[in-house]
């Protein structure tokens, strides 16, 4: 039984590392589908730049969701990070009719956030990871040429909101 305990609390510490190195990486680690620049801003000044970019492009913003400061309503501490919920209900509402299962992953959502060394990112889903992992589950099927053109829209916003 010592044995067992010893070896869990190995695997354990080894996890624990695991993590902590990653968090204090100086880029984050990778993960499928998903798109993630560095910002030359706060957390705050980069949330502030993409809500302004996506109103001028049409979008309505539904919502930010601050982790941290749920997190530090429960007592506990994590570094910035915030959800920002966008999307167009003039593009959104006919898919939810057609496909309403399609609202569990709609509307699209922006990461921003703050690693432990406290460099900014902004991280969101790429199209190609939509529309053959979110989209496709629903049936929902999405034109090459439509997946491209919001594939750029996004990249550019994200560069405009992230560069100095």
């Amino acid at each position: 039984m010592t044995r067992v305990w010893t070896f869990a609390v190995a695997v354990a510490m080894i996890g624990c590392a695991s993590l902590m190195h990653s968090a204090g990486a100086s880029e984050p680690r990778s993960v499928d589908g998903l798109i993630t620049k560095p910002s030359a801003y706060s957390v705050d000044a980069t949330l502030d730049r993409l809500e302004a970019a996506l109103k001028e492009r049409g979008f309505m913003i539904f919502g930010r969701l601050d982790h941290a400061a749920a997190a530090s309503a429960v007592g506990l501490q994590m570094p910035r990070e915030t959800v920002l919920v966008f999307g167009n209900p003039r593009i959104g509402t006919p898919n939810f009719l057609k496909y309403p299962t399609l609202a569990i992953d709609l509307p699209i959502k922006a990461l921003v956030w703050q690693d432990a060394s406290g460099k900014v990112w902004l991280s969101y889903n790429s199209q190609i990871y939509l529309t053959t992992a979110a989209y496709a589950r629903h049936g929902v099927t999405l034109d090459q040429p439509l997946a491209d053109r919001i594939e750029r829209q996004f990249a550019e916003i994200a560069d405009a909101v992230t560069k100095e």
